[in-house]
């Protein structure tokens, strides 16, 4: 008796370390599944971030000279580069997940639950983003003149107020769809993949 429940343990110890392996070769594949996809998306978003600041830069090539004093300028740069560090760091931690052979569910979990948090983050740290730049609109025209800024400014400030309130509930519905997309669903895939492993 003693001898098949011991068949019956190994047995079953068997088909959770199969379905285990199973799952782990879904994760860490590098050409499809919810890590790919995210790595994917990542890279993306740091190529955008490289690409944008330069063609800004070629395309005011004529006036160099007031693209390089410009505020608005250096501090999209600024923006663009937090949102590749934030990227990068997001790519590597999805990077480890496709790379650690033997990665317990209890490590992936919590890699899961970290790049979550992350992707909350991304979407308030948008939102800063917005906000930051509204007052520099606001503010730059007092020390730097802009051509656009100063047809801008105007407008009567109910209109002004008026546009910002639409972009800020815009910017609120679109990013947290976009930041679903592109990356939330891929993490709830992955996130019912690790449920799926035996601990």
């Amino acid at each position: 008796m003693e001898l098949d429940d011991l068949k019956n343990t190994w047995k079953k110890n068997q088909d959770y370390t199969s379905t285990n392996i199973n799952i782990m070769e879904l994760i860490q594949n590098k050409h499809y599944g919810p890590v790919a996809a995210l790595k994917k998306a990542f890279k993306k978003q740091m190529r955008l971030m490289i690409i944008l600041p330069l063609l800004i830069f070629a395309t005011s090539i004529n006036d160099i000279g007031k693209v390089l004093t410009s505020v608005l300028f250096w501090s999209y740069i600024a923006f663009c580069l937090a949102v590749i560090m934030f990227s990068f760091y997001n790519y590597r931690i999805v990077g480890r997940m496709e790379g650690m052979d033997g990665m317990v569910k209890s490590n992936l979990e919590l890699q899961v639950n970290l790049l979550q948090k992350r992707l909350q983050w991304n979407i308030i740290g948008l939102r800063f983003a917005l906000l930051f730049f509204v007052i520099l609109i606001e503010v730059v025209p007092y020390f730097q003149h802009y051509r656009m800024l100063d047809k801008w400014h105007a407008l009567h400030p109910l209109v002004r107020l008026g546009a910002y309130a639409a972009l800020f509930t815009l910017q609120y519905f679109v990013s947290r769809k976009l930041s679903q997309r592109k990356f939330g669903n891929h993490l709830m895939h992955l996130e019912e993949l690790v449920k799926q492993m035996q601990a």
